[in-house]
């Protein structure tokens, strides 16, 4: 080594000699290869904390901290909790003030209510793209409170109907066979009366054994337009439980099937769409108390027309179990469904495995009947800024990141449909839950009527069991009005 070379090795080690000097004289941590982003003034990174409580996400949240924190050196550290009294821990935290204190956290849309009033849920910052551009306005109404936006949507839960698409298939082209052979019988005989007496016999032989022979080859090599198959399976598809009714009492199902239709009628999840439409709670945000009509006439015919169902397709509230229904489902044991988002990739991956061999197809549900409509229940996953978080904006930014930008593969890695829309589905059938999505219903946010479906769940067990359906639904009317005005604040 030179002389020159070991004048300036001394002087870099001398440079480094007086850096951590320093560094200890201002009590400033000198960056380790256990902790890179910590060391001198302007290279520690800002750090955020985001809260949640489903491990299915686990591993998207933690690419999404890092495609963030290349963008913006900020740092984002997911957290992962236990969902048992979420809340209370956010709370807890914050008021401690503890060192992974969230600035932001995942929940579902129905405890907002709670959270703003404790102070935990800031107002958005970011509203540019909180538009029905990009959102169904469902999740901008589970989001807000008070009119104010307090939360991002992130991702939504809904019920649609499921069907067995093969079954459909087959029957459809039955039908057509079987107007292919009347059309052919027809012509037949057109062309029998035509022939004049005197060659009717000769003539109508050799016709009827030339028919008989390309009917019997048709028959054989009978082909169908796949076009007109899918129009036509569109066309049985029910568009309101009367016609659903109608196709049960005539179709003549395979010896497999058990169920024209089954759901789990003990879960209010996948009942309320018969209600939805007309037992408001809450109005269209859930968080108005001054708006509820549970005691109507329409919702009454409605639990009139979900009673007579019974009758029809008898199920065991008691036994039924949504796990159960989707596997006699897999099994071929049953038409038409009622099933959530999950169901996509639950038969996706039975029918890679081999444990189900049929197509299938998902479709809204259908109107009560011409007059009454369906619609149902949604829960909708949000990302809602801590009020007590030092660090706003930086939270701000990552919610509106992790929400919009940052979805278009949140269901290919997590299972997750996500509140915004996407230029392109995975699977065309999420679209089918995304137009659910659209019509359906949120859970209300107030917490004077967290009962409420509980309450409701009892009420159409009762109905399914042939109780009075004027007097429960009265009664639950009077119930949770006298909690809104026991809770209302004295004037």
């Amino acid at each position: 080594m030179n002389l020159k070379r070991r004048f300036l090795a001394i002087a870099v080690v001398l440079i480094v000699f007086a850096l951590v000097l320093m560094a200890g004289i201002l009590n400033i941590k000198v960056p380790t290869k256990e902790d890179p982003s910590s060391g001198l003034i302007g290279l520690k990174k800002d750090t955020i904390y985001i809260w949640y409580t489903d491990d299915a996400i686990t591993d998207y949240l933690n690419s999404a901290a890092v495609s963030f924190g290349e963008r913006t050196d900020v740092r984002v550290i997911p957290v992962l909790k236990s969902s048992t009294e979420y809340l209370e821990q956010i709370n807890a935290s914050s008021l401690d003030d503890n060192e992974n204190t969230p600035d932001l956290y995942i929940m579902s849309n129905d405890s907002l209510g709670k959270a703003y009033l404790a102070g935990l849920a800031d107002k958005v910052r970011n509203t540019e793209n909180l538009t029905t551009e990009n959102y169904p306005q469902t999740a901008l109404e589970a989001c807000t409170l008070n009119g104010n936006l307090v939360a991002y949507p992130y991702y939504f839960e809904t019920s649609a109907y499921l069907y067995n698409k093969t079954y459909l298939e087959d029957y459809v082209k039955t039908k057509i066979s079987e107007e292919r052979a009347e059309a052919a019988k027809a012509l037949e005989g057109e062309n029998a009366s035509s022939e004049t007496q005197s060659t009717e016999s000769s003539s109508n032989d050799s016709q009827s054994t030339d028919s008989n022979s390309e009917t019997e080859e048709a028959t054989e090599e009978e082909v169908f337009d796949p076009e007109e198959v899918e129009a036509r399976l569109n066309e049985v598809l029910p568009e309101t439980m009367d016609e659903l009714l109608a196709f049960a009492d005539s179709y003549d199902a395979p010896p497999n099937v058990e169920y024209i239709l089954k759901w789990d009628v003990s879960d209010i999840f996948y009942n309320y769409y018969f209600v939805g439409n007309y037992m408001n709670v809450g109005g269209p945000t859930g968080d108005d108390v001054n708006d509820i009509n549970i005691y109507n006439s329409s919702a009454i015919s409605c639990l009139e027309s979900y009673q007579t169902l019974n009758q029809f397709f008898f199920i065991d509230a008691d036994t039924v179990t949504y796990e159960d229904v989707i596997q006699e489902f897999i099994d071929g044991k049953v038409v038409f469904s009622v099933a959530t988002n999950d169901i996509i990739a639950t038969l996706n991956a039975a029918k890679v495995e081999g444990r189900f061999e049929y197509d299938y197809g998902i479709m809204n549900v259908p109107k009560i009947s011409d007059e009454l409509m369906g619609r149902s229940l949604s829960v909708t996953n949000v990302v809602a800024v801590n009020g007590y978080s030092a660090n706003k904006e930086y939270a701000n930014d990552f919610a509106e990141y992790l929400t919009g930008e940052y979805t278009q593969n949140l269901y290919a890695r997590t299972g997750k449909t996500a509140s915004a829309y996407q230029d392109e589905y995975l699977d065309k059938r999420l679209g089918v839950f995304m137009s659910e999505y659209e019509n359906s219903i949120s859970m209300p946010k107030m917490i004077e009527t967290s009962n409420y479906w509980i309450k409701l769940e009892v009420l159409f067990a009762k109905v399914w069991n042939g109780e009075n359906i004027d007097n429960l639904v009265r009664d639950l009317a009077a119930e949770i009005s006298s909690q809104i005005n026991k809770d209302a604040p004295l004037e």
